[in-house]
Parts: C-alpha cells; structure tokens; sequence
C-alpha cells in the first residue's frame, strides 16, 4: 500500500483533541509565501494551493515519467497544511483577514531532493499550463511545539488557543514565536465536501521553557 504520513505519523498529524506537547522533527516542504485574505475568491492563497498540487502531483505521478527518482516509493500526498502570521502581532488576529501573511505548503517525501523538486516545478508548469515558479523547496525544523485538534470553522479556533495557552502555562512553558517558529495548521478536512461543523485541523504553536 502507499506510504500514508497521517497514518505513519500519527503523532504529528491525528493528535486529540486536547493539548499535548511534541517535539517536531525537520522536515521538506513545497512552499508558495503570500498574504492577504485567505477567503478571497481567486485569490493569492486559492492560486499558490493550485500551486502547490500541482507539483505534489507531479512529483508523486514521476515514476510514471523520464525523471526517475533515487529511493521513490508510492505514496499519499500528504494534506495541505499552513504557516500563518501577522506583522506585529504574536500569533495570529482572526478577525483581520486581510492582514495575515501565510507560507502554504505541502511536504515532501525525504526521497524528494532540491533537483528532483526543480525538475517537477518547470515539468508541472508545462504540463498544467500554470506559472509554478512561485514554489519554493523549504526545509523548516519546528522543535518544541504544542498542538491539538481542533474541530469545526476556522473563526472557532480562538476557543482552541485559549486551552493550549493555558496547558502550557500549566506545564511551565510559554509560547515562542518568531519570524522562523509560527502558527501552524494542518487541514485534514476536504471544506469543498465537509460542513465547517465536521472540519479538522492541527493547531500546532512554538513553545519554550518558562524563565
């Protein structure tokens, strides 16, 4: 059968619904930077998904193409996940959309290397007719981290920050924030085909040690 992460990883990616601290290995990602709106329709944010697909697609249909891939191995492709921030601000405002700045990724398998991720981006250009150009190889190692998942809308996930604050403050840690450690979500939800009452996502933050 395919390699599944969700399934491999169930640490990182079916976490309860309640607050737990991990420590978060490094791990490769096809990432498109923006900001704005995520909601805007035919926005920066739905263009970079399309993006990112694209070349997700591309890299795990290669065996079936002239660029073969040291290592590949049939796999899922993992679930679109995001990095969300705002200038100025630890964390994230929810009620000021249009401010956030977002990096939106995918992750690679460790088989996929720099070339091999430059071959599918110029291969899924071609083939898809779309400009992939703006998708960046990034490597991000999160360390300390607490997460839960939180279920329903988005604009709910406020009541789901407050229980992670207050169970690291518990646990003698505190968040930790940064231009490189960021709010994380992991949307393991399709919101074409799932009311917003049923959707899952990863809410995973930075955290440190309490001085």
């Amino acid at each position: 059968m395919p390699f599944d992460f969700k399934k491999e990883y169930k640490e990182f990616y079916l976490p309860k619904n309640k607050p737990e601290i991990v420590t978060v290995p490094p791990a490769n990602y096809i990432a498109v930077r923006g900001d704005g709106d995520p909601n805007e329709p035919g926005g920066a944010y739905q263009q970079a998904i399309g993006v990112l697909y694209a070349v997700a697609y591309t890299l795990k249909m290669s065996y079936k193409t002239g660029h073969k891939i040291d290592g590949f191995y049939e796999y899922v492709v993992p679930p679109l996940e995001g990095f969300w921030w705002q200038d100025g601000a630890g964390g994230v405002n929810y009620s000021h959309k249009a401010g956030f700045r977002w990096i939106s990724v995918i992750r690679l398998p460790e088989f996929v290397t720099e070339e091999d991720f430059q071959w599918a981006v110029e291969a899924a250009s071609q083939k898809k007719k779309l400009d992939c150009s703006a998708a960046r190889f990034l490597t991000v190692d999160e360390g300390l981290c607490v997460q839960m998942m939180h279920l329903g809308p988005f604009d709910d996930e406020p009541a789901s920050v407050a229980l992670m604050d207050q169970y690291i403050a518990e646990q003698g840690y505190e968040n930790d924030f940064s231009p490189t450690r960021l709010h994380h979500e992991i949307y393991l939800s399709d919101a074409r085909r799932v009311p917003p009452e049923k959707w899952k996502t990863v809410i995973r933050h930075p955290i440190r040690r309490r001085e």
